[in-house]
């Protein structure tokens, strides 16, 4: 073809682009190509280059993107030649070439998805990464932040256990310009929950029986969860038995069968019994245990007045510290045995209507009091060390197991002891007369002053009615003069026995230490008294056979009458007696 055929064609399809330049096609071809700063572009994995990737977005340029951008949204997959992925365009380099990134391109569209959410009231799934400050971190492909309490529906105990674990979120609130999104678990729980309430108002019924998470341990009970609501088992619907505390029994999280006791559909409160599943073995108590059997137990507690012993599950006996030994009086029973401790034991009393079974241990072993009747006989003298000094008395140490008691009053037959540690020390061998023993109430008493005679018995021979007699003021009192006659005999002077002529008071007229003559006019060795009368020796006409005055025997009745009392009782009597007859006078 020559020069001049070609020009038709060039020229006609000059003619056919009269109105396009090259510039024009060439800005046409640029704005159809050329990506935007600030876009999500769609980028093809053109090459692989060790540690980053290569990716054609339809630029002038192809970029490279590190691998771990790719990996961290999914670090199994494989990158290959042809793969397309979201990138954004972050800026264009002074040296050519755009600046990508996938994470970004991620974010954005996160982004969008969680705006997206939260206007649906949808949910999004999370992992839960790491703890922070006053909660978790959690990838949801950007990082949101997840409040302790909005973990779970409850306080969480062990929170390094949840790192790593995969849940749904709702999403609280999110702002954009500060990467900020709060993100909750517990508002997807408390929906769940709800409809799971709904459903068990129309199906929960008491007496029935349902399975359930323990929730929350506390002093008084368990909480656990039905599925739908919580119920409480109080401590005292846990076991037939005793039950210290309920962690004893059950851990957080263990799933138990229960009882429902009460159902309040108003207030959607619900009571609990375990032990309800079992009969109450009390029922059968008075036929298992019956009063003189012996059985084996196990010690569940220690009081200061004696131990619990469990017999079965759900029966507990009482060991009362006075019925744990014959012989060894503890202070406090854990001195015999300790809790956990299995024993033999004897039933003593059942009282089924109240619970309550009374045991023994002392009866599985001989009684000493058994044969102490014949050991130590009424009169027998018998040495001992003294044990205790008590204001009341003192104990003499036996026997293994038996102490005798000698009471203050058994001490002396004359002196007027205020306490026993006067003239006794703990530790002191004595000798003492058995008085009596009584083997029901387990009480030994003994007596010092039984081995001398009674001088009292003595003093009724030696001091008979009419015998005039010398001794030693003691006391002077308003109503009379306290005598002498010898060791631990006093006899007393009435003030209406001082004289024929009326005396008011003694005092003043007599002083202690004085020796004085006066003549017996009664005498009671059983009431310890002794009468004695100075005016029965003022008497001029006739003289006692001892050359005093006239015996009692010699006196005239209303003489013999008219002696007054001998002891304080007798004159506070007589003070009574002699006020009425002057109120009946008046």
């Amino acid at each position: 073809m020559t020069e001049n055929e070609t020009q038709p064609a060039v020229a006609a399809a000059d003619d056919n682009n009269d109105d396009i330049s090259f510039a024009e096609l060439f800005e046409q071809d640029d704005n159809n190509t050329v990506i935007k700063v600030g876009e999500v572009a769609i980028g093809t994995v053109v090459d692989l280059a060790g540690d980053a990737v290569l990716v054609d977005v339809g630029d002038k340029a192809e970029s490279y993107i590190l691998l771990s951008e790719f990996r961290h949204e999914d670090p199994d997959r494989e990158i290959k030649l042809g793969d397309q992925f979201e990138v954004f365009v972050e800026k264009r380099k002074d040296e050519g070439g755009l600046l990508l990134s996938r994470e970004k391109a991620i974010a954005i569209k996160v982004w969008e998805k969680i705006a997206e959410i939260q206007e649906e009231d949808s949910t999004i799934e999370g992992r839960i990464e790491s703890r922070v400050k006053g909660g978790m971190s959690v990838d949801i492909g950007v990082p949101a932040f997840l409040p302790y309490s909005q973990i779970d529906l409850r306080p969480v105990k062990d929170l390094d256990a949840l790192i790593g674990q995969s849940f749904d979120f709702k999403i609280l609130k999110f702002n954009r310009k500060r990467n900020n999104v709060v993100v909750s678990r517990r508002a997807i729980l408390e929906e769940q929950r709800a409809k799971l309430r709904e459903s068990m108002r129309s199906t929960l019924e008491e007496g029935q029986t349902i399975r359930g998470a323990i929730t929350n341990i506390t002093d008084y009970g368990l909480f656990i969860d039905l599925g739908g609501m919580d119920g409480l088992c109080h401590i005292t619907d846990l076991s037939w038995g005793r039950v210290s505390h309920p962690s004893k029994l059950y851990t957080v999280g263990e799933e138990i069968e229960v009882k429902i006791l009460k159902y309040d559909r108003d207030s959607d409160r619900v009571s609990l019994g375990v032990k309800q599943l079992k009969s109450d073995p009390w029922e059968l108590v008075p036929d298992q245990y019956p009063a003189g059997s012996r059985v084996n137990g196990k010690v569940v507690s220690i009081t200061d007045y004696g131990v619990f012993v469990e017999l079965e599950e759900g029966v507990e006996g009482l060991v009362h510290i006075s019925e744990m030994s014959w012989s060894k009086k503890p202070k406090h029973p854990s001195k015999l045995v300790s809790v956990g401790d299995e024993i033999v034991v004897q039933v003593l009393k059942v009282e089924a209507e109240t619970k309550r079974i009374s045991l023994g241990m002392k009866q599985l072993l001989p009684n000493p009091w058994d044969v102490v009747e014949e050991t130590y006989p009424i009169g027998a003298v018998i040495e001992g060390k003294i044990k205790n000094i008590t204001d009341f008395g003192i104990f003499i140490g036996i026997e293994e197991g038996i102490d005798g008691l000698i009471h203050v009053s058994d001490l002396s037959w004359t002196e007027r002891i205020k306490h026993p540690s006067e003239k006794y020390s703990k530790g002191e061998t004595i000798q003492a007369v058995v008085l009596k023993i009584d083997k029901e109430h387990e009480r030994f008493s003994l007596g010092v002053k039984q081995l001398e005679p009674d001088p009292w018995q003595a003093a009724a021979n030696n001091y008979p009615t009419g015998t005039q007699i010398e001794g030693t003021i003691t006391n002077v009192t308003d109503f009379g003069i306290f005598v002498q006659l010898e060791e631990g005999i006093e006899g007393l002077i009435h003030v209406s026995e001082i004289s024929k002529e009326k005396v008011k008071t003694p005092i003043g007229m007599f002083n202690v230490g004085d020796g004085v003559k006066a003549m017996v006019i009664n005498v009671s060795a059983d009431d310890r008294k002794i009468g004695l009368s100075l005016k029965a020796l003022e008497d001029d006409g006739e003289e006692s056979p001892a050359g005093g005055a006239k015996t009692l025997a010699q006196q005239p009745s209303a003489q013999r009458q008219s002696s007054g009392p001998s002891t304080f009782g007798d004159l506070l009597k007589a003070a009574a007696s002699g006020c009425d007859d002057k109120n009946e006078e008046e």
